[in-house]
């Protein structure tokens, strides 16, 4: 049994246990929403929810993972309400399954480079000393997370993506991971989504340095909501709340969005 196997086993067994959470809390008249988050989004999605609970008399459990992950997960079980995984490229890949139905655009992912807080090795901004055995670098795995995805899309194009493999002292599953070889400073530089350098338990840790969109174009956030769904409109809910003006603040108070974006609407 491969490690990412376990992961995936221990997720799914999780959400079922969830389900049968969910049977209970219907029994007491208080409805249930499953969200899968991306780990990079887990921030501003639990705000979203802590206000959305109050408001609306229900309860919401956040499944974080990877992006790839939660989807083969939910895909498995066939428990849940919403999906939002770390780029767009998801709701591409598998919707051709039929379990993504509408969504809205709540905000975007960046890549960056990620460096120790002020940059004490001046490392400029530049993806190829990702290549550099100078450095400890680390990046994410392709297979279970949306930056790993991203990172590979990136460095293929600029020709260096196996001798970055190659360099890196871990290929991280999921963006908290590498978030925390800064941290306990065992890596220079890492290539992770740009918003996490912002948030309040890294941002005394870390330093964002800032690519252009030419080299990391920035990648639609999209919120599914997802075919089993057993309270559909409530989720719909939970959508136009994600992107009215209220929750459009909270995603760029964590660094998804440049500005607040006028309210959207959910698209099909």
């Amino acid at each position: 049994m491969t490690l990412r196997f376990f992961h995936l086993l221990v997720l799914t067994v999780s959400f079922l246990l969830t389900g049968c959470n969910n049977s209970q809390q219907e029994v007491n008249n208080k409805p249930h929403l499953l969200i899968y988050c991306g780990i990079t989004m887990v921030k501003p999605v639990k705000e979203l929810a802590s206000q959305f609970e109050q408001n609306n008399n229900c309860t919401i459990t956040i499944t974080q993972g990877g992006s790839e992950d939660l989807y083969q997960s939910l895909h498995f079980s066939r428990v849940g309400d919403l999906y939002l995984p770390g780029s767009s490229s998801y709701r591409e890949k598998h919707l051709g399954d039929g379990l993504l139905k509408e969504y809205v655009y709540v905000g975007y992912n960046q890549a960056a480079l990620i460096v120790q807080k002020n940059n004490p090795k001046k490392i400029p901004a530049d993806i190829h000393l990702l290549a550099n055995k100078k450095y400890a670098t680390v990046i994410g795995n392709p297979e279970s997370c949306s930056i790993g995805r991203q990172s590979q899309k990136i460095l293929t194009q600029a020709g260096i993506y196996d001798a970055v493999m190659n360099n890196a002292v871990l290929i991280a599953a999921d963006s908290r991971t590498m978030n925390k070889t800064i941290i306990n400073k065992s890596a220079d530089l890492i290539f992770n989504w740009g918003a996490t350098a912002y948030f309040e338990n890294n941002k005394k840790h870390m330093t964002r340095l800032p690519l252009d969109e030419s080299i990391a174009p920035k990648n639609q956030l999209l919120l599914n909501l997802l075919s089993f769904s057993k309270h559909p409109e409530l989720a719909r809910t939970f959508m136009r709340f994600a992107v009215s003006t209220e929750g459009q603040k909270i995603f760029h108070n964590y660094g998804f969005l440049d500005s607040v974006s006028t309210p959207g609407t959910i698209q099909h």
